[in-house]
């Protein structure tokens, strides 16, 4: 690890000025199962505190309205520039800081990710070069909000963040807890010997989810140069609604049907295989139940036939919906309630 310097020093402080402000814009998001989660969890990680340690009840109490009256100072500001080494750049000028940041073993990232912005500073682990894009993986994370996306792309740069995958997948098992049996999080631990050495078994599923992570960013660099700059500015026309989120989880399933699932059946990836599953949200499951089903023929024996089967149909249907997708937008793109009403009418109802 390189020693850090006053002006690194300098740095993660505005790195983590911008975070606040990102998460005093959106906190109020998440319901507040969610959110109270959420913060637990990132009470843990700001205080160094390890997975198999309590929490201190009154001290979370403190800092989550300490937190929260931070917040309110914050919800009309803008993100500030970030000063390194001489010279100012923007929250979302990325490669030119990592270019300032050579030789300090620190990696930056700032983008969107959906409608939220996103803004970390970590311990550069790893930097590696395929089919084009730039691949890079962090550790130890200095400054990040309260929501750490694991994996990102920010156009033909991937970021994939060991230490958040690593607290998300602890945070699936402390979920799960060990008792349905039949679920894909159960079936996932099953590969993995966390009753013999927890923290060992952690980091090994975390390897291998490190890999899933890169072929699924992979994949979306690969799309994303299919379509150009139109899908996202459809996205960014539309207000947060079930609409944009159905419209992002098609993508997903795009890249997955074409690149990730297909990867991960060919190498016999078992673990991996359970823990996409584990990790389906509403609305995944909601517009892709045949994946589930072709699932359960998978955990029925049939070797992945139907898995695989589906995945290429799954294919076909995506691009067919984004095509659609995109002619409505190309016809309504600068009328966000027409767009969103012909949306809702052509693309399949949920």
């Amino acid at each position: 690890m390189m020693p850090s310097t006053p002006s690194t020093d300098e740095l993660v402080q505005q790195v983590l000025h911008n975070c606040a402000v990102s998460d005093a814009h959106h906190a109020r998001d998440y319901s507040l199962c969610i959110y109270l989660l959420k913060m637990r969890e990132f009470f843990r990680w700001e205080h160094g505190l390890g997975f198999s340690e309590r929490l201190p009840k009154e001290q979370l109490g403190e800092w989550i309205t300490a937190r929260e009256q931070q917040w309110e100072t914050l919800e009309e500001a803008e993100f500030s520039t970030l000063n390194y080494a001489g010279s100012e750049h923007g929250p979302y000028d990325t490669a030119p800081l990592n270019q300032a940041l050579e030789g300090t073993g620190l990696i930056y990232s700032g983008g969107l990710c959906g409608p939220k912005a996103h803004f970390f500073i970590a311990e550069l682990e790893g930097r590696e070069e395929q089919d084009g894009a730039i691949i890079y993986t962090s550790g130890r994370e200095l400054a990040r909000e309260l929501t750490a996306p694991p994996a990102l792309s920010l156009g033909e740069s991937i970021f994939l963040r060991r230490e958040s995958l690593r607290r998300m997948i602890w945070e699936r098992l402390e979920e799960w807890g060990g008792e349905d049996k039949e679920r894909a999080i159960a079936h996932t631990a099953a590969c993995y010997n966390f009753k013999g050495d927890f923290d060992a078994a952690l980091e090994a599923m975390t390897d291998d989810e490190l890999a899933t992570l890169r072929e699924h960013e992979l994949g979306e660099v690969a799309v994303g140069r299919e379509l150009g700059s139109e899908w996202e500015a459809m996205l960014a026309t539309l207000p947060r609604s079930r609409i944009e989120f159905q419209l992002r989880a098609i993508r997903d399933h795009l890249v997955d049907c074409r690149y990730t699932l297909p990867k991960i059946l060919d190498e016999g990836r078992d673990a991996a295989l359970h823990f996409y599953l584990a990790n389906f949200d509403a609305m995944r499951k909601a517009i892709f139940p045949e994946l589930i089903e072709a699932y359960q023929g998978y955990i029925n024996g049939d070797k992945g036939k139907a898995l695989r089967e589906t995945t290429k149909r799954g294919e076909e249907l995506w691009l067919q919906q984004m095509d659609i997708a995109l002619s409505i937008y190309r016809k309504n793109g600068g009328e966000p309630k027409i767009l969103m009403r012909s949306l809702e009418q052509n693309l399949p109802r949920i």
